[in-house]
């Protein structure tokens, strides 16, 4: 496999899953970014021959890095700007974050596990992706530090939506996040956050993910949630 098969098989999966996602062909902009970030960078060495076929790989501590398709598709949800300021939640690899930084002003990311969160800076530091920051942390929680946030891009299901990224979602902005259960039912899912805080949410299509860990994982969700 290679990066034009990838592009041609996010393509092809675009237009297969259009009737749910209203998205017949993503952003040029989305599929530039991802023909210029070498996925093979992201995985394990003996990953590295599979690296841009068009699904999930592990990347060690029981995580994996998402499936091409949809990388792009989250990606193309958010709808990133130049002048954008981006939190992800769940760096993993830093291989999401390494699309984001092509295409917004700069991004945050946030990996509970500190092994991958520090592979992560470091590859992200190699491959010149400066306007990217890596905190070791609970995603949960978010980097209330730098918020509000023009947009949030969580990688890993969580049971409900994080009030504390909602919170530090900006008015206007977007959140884009699988909900569900861990290996039960999931739903990507796209929260706008209207000018006067008013929260949208809408169902974009079923995912599977692996689980958001961090103190919230074992909360009650928010009333209403």
């Amino acid at each position: 496999m290679n990066p034009s098969q990838m592009i041609r098989d996010i393509e092809a999966e675009t237009a297969l899953t259009g009737h749910l996602t209203g998205r017949s062909a993503l952003a040029p902009k989305v599929m530039k970014a991802m023909r210029e970030v070498p996925r093979d960078r992201f995985v394990p060495p003996e990953r590295v021959p599979f690296a841009y076929d068009n699904g999930p790989l592990s990347i060690g501590c029981g995580q994996t890095i998402s499936q091409p398709f949809i990388v792009a598709l989250m990606t193309d949800l958010l709808n990133p700007r130049k002048d954008s300021v981006i939190l992800e939640i769940g760096a993993g690899s830093g291989y999401q974050a390494a699309v984001l930084s092509r295409l917004a002003a700069r991004v945050y990311t946030v990996e509970i596990i500190p092994e991958l969160g520090e592979q992560a800076a470091a590859r992200l530091e190699k491959l010149g992706c400066r306007n990217v920051a890596v905190r070791v942390g609970d995603g949960y929680f978010g980097w209330p530090e730098h918020a509000p946030y023009d947009g949030v891009i969580v990688t890993a299901a969580a049971p409900y939506i994080p009030e504390a990224l909602i919170e530090q979602l900006k008015p206007g902005g977007r959140m884009v996040i699988p909900v569900g259960l861990p290996y039960r039912h999931q739903e990507l899912m796209v929260v706008d956050k209207h000018a006067q805080g008013e929260i949208e949410t809408c169902s974009v299509l079923p995912v599977a993910f692996v689980p958001l860990t961090g103190e919230g994982e074992y909360r009650a969700p928010p009333a209403g949630g």
